[in-house]
C-alpha cells in the first residue's frame, strides 16, 4: 500500500472513478442491449425512441472518455443502418 500522502490520495482518486466509470459503462451497455432487443423484435417506434438515446449516452460517454471517438462512431453506424433496414422493411 503506499505511503505518501499524495499517492494515498490518487488510490483514493483512482477508487472512485474506477466506480464511475464502471457505472456509465454499464449504463452504455444496458441501453445498446435494450436497443438490439427492439431491432430484433422488430417494434420501429421502440427502436427509433431507443435509438436517439443510446446515441445519447454515447455521445456522452465519448465526452467523459469512457469510449473512444471511433468505436462511438462505429457503434453508431452500424446501429442506424439495422435501424434503417428495419424501418425500410416494415414500410
Amino acid at each position: 500500500m503506499a505511503n505518501h500522502v499524495s499517492s494515498l490520495k490518487r488510490a483514493r482518486q483512482t477508487v472512485t472513478r474506477t466506480e464511475v466509470n464502471r457505472s456509465n459503462r454499464s449504463r452504455i451497455r444496458t441501453s445498446l442491449r435494450t436497443l438490439r432487443e427492439a431491432l430484433v423484435k422488430g417494434d420501429v417506434k421502440v427502436a427509433q425512441e431507443q435509438y436517439r438515446a443510446t446515441v445519447s449516452a454515447l455521445d456522452k460517454s465519448v465526452q467523459k472518455g469512457i469510449l473512444h471517438d471511433n468505436t462511438a462512431s462505429r457503434y453508431k453506424s452500424r446501429l442506424n443502418a439495422r435501424l434503417k433496414a428495419l424501418v425500410t422493411a416494415k414500410a
